[in-house]
């Protein structure tokens, strides 16, 4: 039976993206050793590096005076490392969900932090739109959190504010065109729509580097590895890899634009079933849908028929629908790897499912 991978993270991949990387894993151009054991510093790592750096610049259009480098530590890091880099007085956070609540209180640790929009009040059903009006003019930087896995909000646009911006775009990067020119930072953890988990990808505007007034640890001063061009220490050298394949892959099918209307396309016919189906109903406010983590629930009425519903659809083949135990339900993850043949069979689930009950 085909298995259908909705899982929100570590999550689904392009089957060549996995299948390239398990040939270098076995014999890492034609070297005869594994990509597993090969040096960093090899002359036949440090292309893997120069070409995922290349592609980024190139699909995401990023221009002249940024830096993209790749770290560990995942984006829980990036809560303190972006502060620890950026807060000089006073920084704003839009509280949009677990992981902006969780980035804005290891900012607290470095400075005055203002949250300008919190939709927290609702369980973060919604994101806090309109809160552009209410940055203040003298903070160092606007943080957001573009898309929120767990509860399935998203902003899918940049926002216009006159201050620098910083965004965790760990669930949605590569998804959409961005302007890259209106942000300080973006962070992403790969291991959503990038590559399997363990690298970070931070991307950096140089001039605003080293103006924090405090001593930073060599590890987590950015120019550190700005410098060093992600190679201060060992990075992670696998996960690199599986990034860079998927960046080829992002490449061939068309780049991000592309990968945006495939976005749109599987959001439409999943939240168009999920308004339908009378079995079931969204999560969220339809103007704050995330067209990457897709949430819905049973209605209120057929309660009882949730464990039946997800038992029925892993017995054709879907995986990792069950919703965050914050939100319950049911959660259908559709990054850039996800198709549209894996959207239809969740749709056909829910379909027979009515059809029966």
């Amino acid at each position: 039976m085909e298995k259908y991978n909705f899982n929100a993270g570590p999550s689904m991949l392009p089957r060549e993206v996995i299948e390239n990387t398990a040939k270098q894993i076995l014999d890492f151009n034609g070297s005869g050793l594994s990509l597993m054991e090969i040096s960093h510093r090899s002359k036949d790592f440090q292309p893997v590096v120069d070409e995922s750096v290349s592609l980024f610049k190139e699909l995401l259009q990023i221009p002249e005076g940024y830096s993209v480098i790749f770290l560990g530590g995942g984006a829980s890091l990036q809560f303190m490392q972006i502060p620890a880099n950026f807060l000089i007085k006073k920084a704003a956070y839009v509280n949009s969900g677990t992981w902006a609540k969780k980035a804005l209180k290891e900012a607290k640790m470095f400075g005055e932090v203002v949250e300008v929009a919190s939709s927290a009040d609702s369980n973060y059903t919604y994101y806090p739109f309109g809160f552009e009006a209410s940055v203040p003019e003298d903070v160092d930087y606007l943080h957001i959190t573009t898309n929120n896995t767990i509860y399935g909000t998203e902003i899918l646009k940049d926002p216009d504010v006159k201050v620098p911006m910083v965004a965790d775009m760990s669930s949605d990067i590569l998804s959409r065109p961005v302007d890259v020119s209106k942000y300080t930072a973006i962070y992403a953890g790969a291991q959503k729509n990038i590559a399997m988990a363990g690298v970070t990808v931070i991307i950096l505007k140089d001039d605003m580097l080293g103006k924090a007034p405090r001593e930073l640890a060599t590890m987590i001063d950015y120019r550190t590895h700005v410098e060093k061009g992600s190679m201060f220490n060992t990075p992670p050298v696998v996960p690199i890899y599986s990034m860079l394949e998927t960046l080829r892959w992002v490449k061939k099918n068309g780049g991000v634009e592309a990968a945006a209307q495939r976005a749109h396309q599987r959001a439409e016919l999943l939240y168009g079933e999920i308004d339908r189906n009378k079995l079931f109903r969204g999560t969220v406010a339809e103007d704050s849908r995330s067209l990457m983590n897709i949430c819905f629930v049973m209605n209120d009425e057929y309660k009882e028929l949730e464990k039946p519903f997800f038992d029925f659809a892993t017995e054709r083949g879907m995986v990792g629908i069950k919703g965050h135990r914050s939100v319950g339900g049911f959660r259908a993850s559709c990054y850039n790897a996800q198709t549209v043949e894996g959207v239809n069979a969740l749709i056909k689930s829910m379909r027979e499912f009515e059809a029966k009950y």
